[in-house]
Order: C-alpha cells, then sequence, then structure tokens
C-alpha cells in the first residue's frame, strides 16, 4: 500500500462522504466547486493508497440484538499469533483484534446478545488453541465512537493542531 499524505481537498472531500456516503461523484463535485474529472481523480488515488477502504454501512450492532460489547486482551503461546487470529475470525461475536505491547498479546472486541450470550463467547474465545489467559471488561458505554473526523478536519484547514 502507497503511503500519501491527503492535502485540504481530499479532507473536504473525506468529510462530505462521512456526512453523506450516498452521494455521487457529480454532486460532491458541485458541493465542492471543483471539476467532476477532479473529485473522480482524488477518489481513485485516495482507494488506491488505502486511506478510502470503502463505503459500507454504518451498522449498530445493538439494534440488531448485540447490545453488550466486551473488551478482552489476551496472553497467548509465543509464535501462535496467525493460528490464534485465524481461530478468533471464526468466531462471528469477534468484531476486532489488534496484536498489542504490554500486559497482552492481542486486545479483542466482541459482543453477545446478554451475559449468558458473553459467556457462551468468551469460552469460545479461549477453547482456541494457543489462548493461554484472557481477561474481559465490559462496555458500559461508548462516550466516543471510532472517529476520524477531528483529523479530516485539521487537514481541511477547520480545526489547529493543539
Amino acid at each position: 500500500m502507497e503511503v500519501d499524505q491527503i492535502d485540504a481537498l481530499d479532507a473536504r472531500l473525506l468529510l462530505l462522504l462521512t456526512d453523506e456516503p450516498r452521494l455521487g461523484v457529480l454532486e460532491c463535485s458541485r458541493r465542492l466547486g471543483v471539476a467532476r474529472g477532479t473529485v473522480q481523480a482524488r477518489l481513485d488515488r485516495l482507494n488506491r493508497t488505502g486511506v478510502l477502504s470503502g463505503f459500507p454501512p454504518a451498522l449498530s450492532l445493538e439494534a440488531m440484538g448485540y447490545g453488550l460489547t466486551a473488551f478482552a486482551v489476551l496472553e497467548i503461546a509465543q509464535g501462535r499469533r496467525g493460528p490464534v487470529t485465524e481461530g478468533l475470525a471464526a468466531i462471528d461475536e469477534v468484531c476486532e483484534v489488534h496484536a498489542t505491547t504490554g500486559q497482552g498479546d492481542l486486545l479483542v472486541r466482541m459482543v453477545a446478545q446478554s451475559n449468558e450470550d458473553l459467556q457462551r463467547v468468551i469460552d469460545e474465545v479461549v477453547n482456541v488453541a494457543g489462548v493461554k489467559r484472557m481477561s474481559t471488561s465490559i462496555a458500559l458505554s461508548t462516550p466516543i465512537p471510532l472517529r476520524s473526523r477531528p483529523l479530516l478536519e485539521r487537514v481541511a484547514g477547520k480545526t489547529k493542531p493543539s
């Protein structure tokens, strides 16, 4: 993947698509005051460089019945990250996994429908070959969800770095 800095126009385009992901290229060009070809070229470059990875719908897992979110720190056997990651990927309720430094080896975000369902998911996780230890915390709320807007606004010139 190419690494490329984005400029103010890229940031403004990404902010526009963040707010209204169903906008077409022509409408984006109209709102940004640039040519349609410019918007298309920018989108093509942002896709090619991996800055823009797609337009998936924003889903509410809670509205889908998964109202409980938990985070787990896993300690795994040395040299087993690949197989453990594959095992975790096979568990539908595992939403995200990060390799980390510090106390544990992997940070896992998972969802469940209830406390009882979370116990089932935890049992599946600890049964993955190579998982040695697991510490779990239940999220009570999400005061700051995953976001990129402040970074885009900074590049677009709408805010200043602290």
